[in-house]
C-alpha cells in the first residue's frame, strides 16, 4: 500500500509565500510523474503542476512563474513553492503519484493524498 502525506498548507496573506510538501511512503519501486492539483470550494479539481521522473516540469497558466515544483526522487517527495500568492489561490491542494509501481504488485497505479488547505486572505 502506498499513501502520500501532504504537509505545508496555512493560511497567508496576498502576496506571501508558502511551501508545500509530499512524501511518498509504502513498497514503492519506481514513480513517473508526481504532481499537485487543487480544489476550490464549489469547483473541480484542476492541475496545478506536474513533474516528471527527468525533472520536466509542467504548470498551468494561472500559476506559471509563481509556483515551482521540484522533487527528490531518493525520497518519493515531491514539493511545491508557491510566491506572490493571491486569494484565487484558495483551496485545498491535492498531491498525486503516478504511474507508480510497487515491489508486491504487477502494474502501476495512481495515488492521491488526503489533501492540504491553502487560504490566502488578509
Amino acid at each position: 500500500q502506498v499513501q502520500l502525506v501532504e504537509s505545508g498548507g496555512g493560511l497567508v496573506q496576498p502576496g506571501g509565500s508558502l511551501r508545500l510538501s509530499c512524501a511518498a511512503s509504502g513498497s514503492i519501486f519506481s514513480i513517473n510523474a508526481m504532481g499537485w492539483y487543487r480544489q476550490a470550494p464549489g469547483k473541480q479539481r484542476d492541475v496545478v503542476a506536474v513533474i516528471t521522473t527527468g525533472g520536466t516540469a509542467n504548470y498551468a497558466d494561472s500559476v506559471k512563474g509563481r509556483f515551482t515544483i521540484s522533487r527528490e526522487n531518493a525520497k518519493n517527495t515531491v514539493y511545491l513553492q508557491m510566491n506572490s500568492l493571491k486569494p484565487e489561490d484558495t483551496a485545498v491542494y491535492f498531491c498525486s503519484s503516478m504511474g507508480v509501481k510497487t515491489h508486491t504488485s504487477l502494474g502501476d497505479m495512481d495515488y492521491w493524498g488526503k489533501g492540504t488547505l491553502v487560504t490566502v486572505s488578509s
